[in-house]
């Protein structure tokens, strides 16, 4: 989920007075259906995006098994099924999931936090946090990271998408609503340093300019990471994607 666009924005004064997981949950419950609808178009005018996740399909494989974490309205997971991936998608809002399922009823939604997978080590040919870390405090990014190489197979792959920047956007009663969430801008780098820290070897950082088109005022940034294989060091890894 990304917040290009949202409205009643503002630089934070202090932080949030209650836990973000359940933070985030309540703040989607509750702009659901209009988030939907705003983004319902998601990909019209992001050829680069697009681009991104079918390179992503093929790095995956046809029938890899992935999980679209933080999936939202499911626009992602859709996206995904159509190019060849198993996919499912998870996420702590229910009202999102409603959407997700009424759009996507073939696929497999379900209700739950990415901190704190229900599956098993080394489960997954690939991982997908499409714009969805971007509520969780910098403090907990090493443990988000350590549970996605955990359910990654050796040799699993690792796509993320976020806002590019050093700031912390509150996004303060989004189309009225009485709610309030913090939405995190990070330095590629960065994530990337986090990323190596949690085992995994980087192989692509793309950042894509902010689309005046698009209403976006930051750039946007890509990352394409693996868990290596048996007997492979992560220094072993060799970049093969677009932006490396």
């Amino acid at each position: 989920m990304t917040d290009a666009q949202a409205p009643c924005d503002r630089t934070p004064s202090g932080p949030p007075a209650h836990d973000f997981i359940a933070a985030t949950r309540v703040f989607w419950d509750t702009v659901a259906d209009d988030y939907a609808d705003r983004f319902r178009d998601e990909f019209v005018g992001r050829p680069l995006e697009r681009a991104l996740l079918a390179t992503y399909a093929e790095l995956v494989g046809p029938g890899g098994r992935v999980a679209d974490l933080g999936c939202g309205p499911g626009r992602v997971t859709g996206h995904l099924a159509a190019l060849g991936l198993d996919v499912f998608g998870l996420d702590l809002s229910e009202s999102m999931l409603a959407i997700a399922r009424r759009e996507n009823p073939g696929l497999r939604f379900e209700l739950g936090s990415m901190l704190e997978l229900d599956l098993p080590d080394g489960a997954l040919s690939g991982v997908v946090s499409w714009y969805s870390s971007i509520h969780t405090p910098a403090e907990r990014l090493p443990a988000l990271f350590a549970e996605f190489h955990r359910v990654l197979a050796p040799g699993g792959h690792l796509l993320l998408g976020f806002q590019a920047g050093d700031h912390t956007r509150r996004h303060d009663r989004p189309w009225g609503h009485p709610v309030v969430l913090d939405f995190h801008r990070r330095r590629p780098e960065h994530v990337a340093e986090l990323l190596t820290g949690a085992g995994f070897g980087v192989l692509s950082r793309t950042v894509r300019e902010p689309s005046e088109s698009l209403g976006e005022q930051v750039a946007q940034a890509f990352l394409f990471a693996r868990r290596p294989g048996p007997g492979e060091a992560q220094n072993q890894l060799k970049p093969g994607v677009p932006g490396a």
